[in-house]
């Protein structure tokens, strides 16, 4: 029997939590929940999910020009986990600021147990997943950075194909370990290539690197 999928749901609100934890198939098993977004947080880095459902809007962020789920994607980037948008709101800024964040897919609140159990599989799996209206956001938010990707790829030369290897899986939250495993080197070697592709881009940290990837949508 396959091993069940490890996920992590952030909300706010206790109903719908236990009733999508109830919902979810076997496939699926719950270790961790929270409220907002301190505990969401907290609980990521503590159990380490495969994949986190998120709610979009989450109280306990910085009050800055972020929604609570942007928050815990950006605080959560050292973690390996995938993040699933699951919220009420289906306005295309909401889509678009927590895709930009790094979330792997974005589904309404009005799916069934069946369908988000469908999503988490396939964003644990690493395809992205969206409501149908909701993708025709994400593509018309692509079509507006086509320069912006231009550009990326140019900077992208800059980097060998094992420095870009690196360079993304570490972006995405991968431990040096995790990508040493991943790629079949040693951490050393791993080491060395981040440090080469943060000198190449200018860049200073692993968390400016996840921001510049983000960005450009190479993750």
């Amino acid at each position: 029997m396959a091993e069940s999928i490890r996920v992590v749901i952030v909300d706010d609100h206790s109903i719908f939590r236990s009733g999508l934890r109830s919902d979810l198939d076997e496939s699926v098993a719950v270790v961790g929940e929270a409220a907002d977004v301190p505990a969401a947080i907290a609980v990521i880095a503590e159990t380490r999910p495969d994949v986190v459902l998120l709610d979009v809007h989450l109280p306990g962020g910085s009050g800055l020009d972020a929604t609570g789920g942007e928050e815990v994607i950006r605080a959560s980037a050292g973690v390996a986990t995938r993040f699933l948008a699951l919220s009420v709101s289906d306005a295309a800024e909401d889509v678009v600021r927590v895709i930009r964040a790094g979330a792997r897919g974005y589904i309404t609140k009005g799916s069934s147990g069946v369908e988000v159990s469908r999503a988490v599989r396939a964003v644990a799996g690493g395809d992205a997943v969206f409501s149908p209206r909701l993708a025709g956001f994400v593509l018309d938010a692509f079509g507006a950075v086509a320069g912006e990707t231009a550009a990326a790829g140019d900077e992208l030369d800059r980097l060998s194909a094992r420095e870009q290897e690196v360079m993304r899986l570490i972006a995405r939250g991968y431990a040096y370990k995790e990508v040493a495993a991943a790629l079949f080197i040693s951490i050393k070697t791993v080491e060395t290539h981040v440090s080469a592709v943060l000198r190449k881009l200018q860049l200073s940290s692993r968390h400016e690197l996840t921001a510049w990837a983000s960005e450009r949508r190479l993750l």
